[in-house]
């Protein structure tokens, strides 16, 4: 796990309609959120385009299964 991932979950406030770039390498300096250090990686970024507005679970351990969102991996690690 990279030094700027981080076991526990990031909510964030989310507006409908609205995208959001989950960071899926993990070397994001702006977690959850993708600032285009996977370059130099396997990894892109998964987009999240917000349903409702409210506040929502980014996974910030980057094992879910259900990407972007946390699915409680983290706790079971």
């Amino acid at each position: 796990m990279s030094e700027l991932t981080k076991k526990q979950p990031i909510a964030v406030d989310v507006q409908a309609g609205q995208d959001y770039w989950w960071c899926a390498c993990g070397k994001s300096r702006n977690q959850p959120f993708c600032d285009g250090s996977h370059k130099d990686t396997p990894f892109s970024p998964v987009k999240y385009t917000a349903t409702e507005t409210g506040t929502v679970w980014f996974c910030a351990c980057k094992k879910t299964g259900n990407q972007p969102l946390c699915d409680g991996t983290h706790a079971r690690d």
